[in-house]
């Protein structure tokens, strides 16, 4: 990342973090035993990050991924409401393929294959208009190709994969609905792995997710956005940033003493 690039990421993630103290309003809570132990202004950093980690994502997380893919990309957008009318002939087809995945389990995730099905079957039946989950990293490079992006806490629940699949199959759908001819790709992002530096362990996706075309992460994700050593350099990026609003952390929580 250039130095000029990384400066701007850095100060990004302090105004997203300036602008997370201004919109903040402690739990109001009685925790006198807490209090006494702990110190209110530690209990108030405490649920300032529990508070955080609710909202990392649209906060700090799709800020961050605009500011890296801007150089990259053609078209970079976040929270995006995906095209609302999908074809009833690829909705039957997208519920074949969960049941396929799930039920009967004799399909392996295939994403090229899935898509080829949804293409061949977007402009047959009537067209439904239906209520999508939000695009939360939207991407179209130079040449027209789009990549849609759903990021995820890094830790999912086993139940939340078949849904995960659901909203990949139906963006494909809606796009394909608008354009048959669209090159779409969807995935699911990880932003980091807190398994490293072991492997990623939740790999219960595997078998409804195609691993190599629709999931990213952690360096995966973020190189993709910004280019090879984004991930690095973007770690390097939230130490500074760190570093540079220490003072102004610990002022605003002395407050809470």
């Amino acid at each position: 990342m250039h130095s000029q690039r990384q400066t701007l990421i850095k100060e990004k993630i302090k105004d997203c973090l300036r602008a997370k103290f201004q919109a903040y309003t402690p739990e109001t809570k009685h925790m006198p035993f807490h209090y006494r132990l702990l110190g209110k202004d530690r209990m108030a950093l405490y649920s300032f990050i529990q508070s955080l980690n609710t909202t990392f994502g649209v906060s700090i997380y799709e800020p961050v991924a605009l500011a890296l893919a801007r150089e990259r990309f053609k078209v970079v957008k976040t929270q995006v409401k995906p095209f609302n009318q999908i074809s009833t002939g690829a909705q039957r087809h997208i519920q074949t393929i969960i049941n396929e995945l799930v039920i009967a389990r004799n399909r392996d995730p295939n994403k090229s294959l899935e898509t080829q099905e949804i293409r061949e079957v977007c402009q047959t039946g009537d067209l439904e208009t239906v209520k999508l989950t939000q695009v939360d990293v939207w991407l179209e490079n130079h040449e027209g190709e789009l990549f849609l992006f759903d990021l995820k806490t890094v830790k999912p629940n086993k139940n939340d994969f078949e849904k995960f699949k659901q909203t990949l199959l139906q963006w494909t759908a809606a796009e394909l609905t608008r354009d048959p001819k669209a090159i779409v790709n969807t995935k699911i992002g990880f932003p980091y792995n807190p398994y490293e530096p072991e492997p990623y362990k939740r790999w219960t996706l595997k078998g409804m997710l195609d691993l190599d075309h629709e999931v990213l992460i952690a360096e995966e994700l973020w190189d993709f956005f910004g280019g090879n050593g984004s991930y690095i350099d973007l770690l390097e990026a939230f130490e500074m940033a760190g570093i540079e609003l220490r003072d102004e952390i610990d002022n605003y929580f002395e407050k809470f003493r």
